[in-house]
């Protein structure tokens, strides 16, 4: 539809063409970058069912003198963060380029990760100085209120998590809510199971045990995520896609004799770029490098793909392996 709009305008005036033109790609982009996008509705749900269910944490552990509660707390205040910034990258993501930003914002997500995960990690501290400081002085805890409020917990982060199902292969962010908030339901169990056996046993050191197992699970989430919103700000190649398998198949395309200055690289954490110079002694042709572009979409997920053609590598100065 709007392909032919921008025809019907392109009779009357060159502004018109121009406008029409610009209001079809958008059209097209907008298609494009559609699946995170639907994640809008589970992302604000989700922060906002967390966001209520921290305060109450909070308020309930202070006043239960559980640990355990307030750890939790933490964990989850770290989850709704999570979601705001994976919620703000992906609408980021989808923002138009500028001409001082020509990708646009897609990087923003990858900086979204990364600083989740210094969060994550800053929490675990926090937890564990706290968790050793009960060791020495061990509290009463109010246990049924302690019960109440995880088996609420269990409620409402399964139900998040399973907001998140969908997508969880397709975006980084997308997947790190769906991780967190399925984690954040197995801590929440061990936190009822926690209140019980304390009151069964009257072990209060219960409290700060559960709390350092909380800080385990957080410890973990945080340095996965670091690992690789690292990598993907390094311009790593990304998780799933191996260059030697992407460099023998462009080294098997019909005509082609050599492949150089191949990089692979995320720019978000759900959109991969690739740039190689390809030797062609033959030439090439539009519907070549369309094929190429089309295959590398279909085979690798690699959906932004620039490519170099060339009669001979000889002039070429980034030819040499060693050289970027």
């Amino acid at each position: 539809m709007a392909h032919h709009h921008h025809h019907h305008h392109h009779d009357h005036d060159h502004s018109g063409h121009s406008h029409g033109h610009s209001h079809g790609h958008s059209h097209g982009h907008a298609g494009h970058s559609h699946a995170p996008a639907s994640f809008g509705t589970a992302f604000a749900i989700g922060a906002w069912l967390n966001a209520a269910f921290v305060v109450a944490e909070v308020i309930f552990g202070y006043s239960a003198n559980s640990l355990a509660l307030v750890s939790d707390a933490v964990h989850n205040l770290s989850d709704v963060i999570a979601l705001l910034l994976a919620w703000g990258g992906t609408w980021l993501a989808g923002k138009r380029p500028t001409d001082t930003h020509t990708y646009g914002y897609r990087r923003a997500s990858i900086l979204a990760a990364l600083f989740n995960a210094g969060l994550l990690l800053i929490a675990v501290g926090g937890i564990a100085v706290e968790a050793f400081n009960r060791f020495r002085e061990p509290a009463e805890v109010a246990s049924w209120t302690v019960v109440w409020v995880a088996a609420l917990g269990i409620l409402i982060n399964g139900g998040t998590a399973l907001l998140f199902m969908r997508g969880r292969d397709s975006d980084l962010n997308v997947r790190g809510a769906y991780l967190h908030m399925a984690a954040d339901a197995g801590v929440s169990f061990g936190v009822v199971v926690a209140a019980l056996l304390i009151m069964a046993t009257g072990w209060q050191w219960l409290d700060p045990a559960i709390s350092l197992v909380i800080a385990a699970v957080v410890l973990v989430s945080g340095w996965e995520l670091a690992r690789d919103s690292v990598n993907l700000a390094l311009d790593a190649v990304p998780r799933g896609i191996d260059l030697k398998v992407v460099r023998a198949y462009l080294a098997t395309l019909e005509g082609v004799t050599e492949v150089h200055d191949l990089h692979i690289w995320a720019m978000s954490t759900s959109e991969t770029a690739l740039t190689a110079h390809l030797v062609r002694p033959g030439g090439h042709d539009d519907a070549f490098l369309h094929h190429v572009c089309a295959e590398l979409s279909h085979r690798f997920q690699i959906h932004h793909a620039t490519l170099q053609v060339e009669i001979s590598s000889e002039t070429c100065r980034l030819a040499p392996a060693e050289m970027v």
